[in-house]
């Protein structure tokens, strides 16, 4: 017997030891059963004494079975023994002779020889955070643990694993993945345009929504959404072959026109703004050179913007006449539904004319929102950022999803990566956006809920997953959606930060599992204390202290909290710190 209960507290009880701790191992954080008349109760040594030691309860067996949490607690009477090494794997790994059941994660610091398993529906089913200062073992620890997956026996073929990889750190990881099995495959994208390990990232642009070009554009205000979507309503139009839309977009021009003419600005102003529209916004049946029938006279439409003797345009009647001509009331139009494809351009076009046909010229407030939007538009397309937008022919939405999924050699590839170092934060936060939204709908319009698991793993996810504007502009944050709705279809977010304060409140919330390496900012070790339920005093203490690769591990999948030291990757991914030694003593 370890020795006999003193105190009993809210979740702890101390001990008066009977053994001559002389004599024994260390005590520190190993597990104790003790057994009542009705109960046992396994608990944690959290802290000891010559003469006493403090055990922090942790769950209780019921018929044989670990079951994390108490009821209750033990009597005074309650005997006290060390749980012994053949029975603690039980009590702090999941055990299982299926090979597709559980998941190797590393080894316990306090027991030699225990390996630390995991049931892997309990793991990668559900959202999980891995937290850590930089140098701590974050992405050797990520990358060893998706390793571990790929070399079980029974191999997750059909998984589909979505890095977004800050730093372009994990190519070299699994880059070798084929070499385990031929049916394995690691598909790389990147946003360095003179690269050559791996496909130049291109987004369809007709796979977006108001919501995308809205982010993309740097939106901020509820009165910029209107304008974006009419433009994409007339993207419809001004992408489309001309023949197909004729009388839709002569309806559209020829209502802009008469806007202006109605607007009652002098006559020379009039007949300017009507050139400059229609010098760039014309069809074959309607433009300057279109001629304009009268009894028994005709003449082109820019002959008759005449300026008389009073200042006037002499024939405006017979102009808002001609213009009304073209007025069409039998249809309605939609936003794009991703069966044609159109470009940066066609957007750009697309937004200059809504300005104009919305007539935000008359509002200075108004035209101060809106046009910070056209000149964002016109940056990029005229940026090298457009070369993420130009995708060279047209595809469905599931075709592109399999595209994305399809390795070089034809076969499914279970791990893409996207290598997002090479722009900017803005433009890298809005691209990581636009796919997990892509991906989350599609998964979400599946007949068959769940049929295409798929894991979005963000490196550096503080970049992303934030309390930002989106929630006051859009009404969500797509990270918020999916960490509280993605489970239930498959779609299971994976964040690694060494900055866990400064993410979303509501996704890290809705993470069940976490590992948390070293952590020694004091406001980041506060943050996981406030906001993580089952996080004990003792696991805080113990951020402060750990190994690089060794993390304190806890949630669902595991029984109790536990330290695990992983094994280093094979191969390493490429986050090491600058070898000084190599690059300062060198002549050359």
């Amino acid at each position: 017997m370890l020795g006999r209960i003193i105190e009993i507290n809210e979740n702890d009880v101390t001990l008066k030891l009977e053994i001559d701790i002389n004599q024994m191992q260390s005590l520190s954080n190993l597990l104790v059963i003790l057994q009542d008349s009705n109960a046992n109760f396994i608990g944690e040594i959290t802290e000891i004494t010559k003469e006493t030691v403090r055990i922090t309860l942790l769950g209780e067996l019921k018929n044989g079975v670990f079951v994390s949490g108490v009821t209750k607690k033990p009597s005074f009477n309650a005997t006290t023994k060390l749980v012994s090494q053949e029975r603690v794997g039980g009590l702090i790994s999941c055990q299982s002779d299926a090979d597709n059941e559980t998941l190797y994660i590393g080894k316990s610091t306090v027991y030699d020889n225990v390996d630390i398993n995991v049931d892997i529906n309990n793991f990668f089913s559900k959202h999980f955070a891995i937290f850590g200062n930089t140098g701590s073992g974050k992405s050797c620890g990520t990358s060893r643990i998706i390793q571990n997956l790929f070399e079980k026996n029974q191999r997750p073929y059909k998984s589909s694993i979505f890095i977004f990889d800050a730093y372009g750190e994990y190519h070299q990881a699994f880059s070798k993945l084929h070499e385990i099995s031929e049916e394995l495959n690691f598909k790389s994208y990147t946003t360095n345009t003179k690269a050559q390990d791996g496909e130049l990232l291109r987004i369809p642009l007709w796979l977006l929504t108001v919501d995308d070009i809205a982010l993309l554009l740097g939106a901020t205000s509820h009165n910029q959404l209107p304008i974006i979507e009419k433009a994409l309503k007339l993207v419809t139009v001004f992408a489309r072959d001309e023949q197909e839309v004729m009388k839709i977009k002569n309806d559209i021009i020829a209502r802009a026109l008469i806007d202006i003419i109605a607007s009652g600005k002098e006559s020379s102003q009039l007949r300017d703004q009507i050139f400059s529209v229609l010098s760039y916004y014309n069809t074959s049946e309607l433009n300057l050179n279109t001629v304009v029938e009268q009894p028994g006279y005709s003449r082109p439409l820019n002959k008759c913007f005449n300026i008389d003797n009073t200042g006037k345009i002499r024939d405006i009647e017979l102009i808002m006449e001609f213009f009304g001509s073209y007025l069409n009331s039998e249809y309605e139009l939609s936003l794009p539904d991703g069966s044609f494809k159109y470009t940066l351009n066609d957007l750009k076009d697309a937004l200059d004319f809504a300005l104009i046909s919305e007539g935000v010229l008359k509002s200075e407030k108004i035209f101060d929102e809106v046009n910070i939007l056209k000149v964002r538009l016109h940056t990029l397309v005229n940026s090298d950022d457009s070369l993420y937008f130009d995708y060279p022919t047209y595809i469905s939405r599931v075709d592109y999803i399999k595209s994305l999924i399809t390795a070089s050699n034809g076969k499914k590839a279970q791990i893409i990566n996207f290598n997002i170092n090479y722009i900017d934060d803005r433009l890298a936060k809005t691209i990581t956006k636009m796919y997990s939204k892509l991906l989350f709908d599609f998964s979400k319009d599946m007949n068959m809920r769940s049929a295409f698991p798929i894991h979005i793993i963000l490196e550096e996810a503080h970049r992303y997953v934030q309390n930002d504007n989106d929630i006051f502009l859009l009404g969500y944050n797509i990270f918020d959606r999916i960490t509280k709705e993605g489970r239930k279809y498959g779609v299971i977010l994976g964040m690694i930060s060494q900055r866990p304060s400064e993410l979303s409140e509501t996704a890290i919330s809705q993470c069940s599992n976490f590992l948390i390496f070293k952590i020694l900012h004091p406001k980041d070790v506060q943050y996981i204390k406030d906001m993580l339920p089952n996080v004990t005093n003792e696991i805080i203490s113990k951020l402060k202290i750990l190994q690089p690769g060794t993390c304190v591990a806890f949630g669902e999948a595991f029984k109790i909290p536990v330290i695990v030291k992983l094994d280093p990757p094979n191969p390493f991914p490429s986050s090491s710190s600058c070898d000084l030694k190599k690059t300062w003593f060198t002549i050359k």
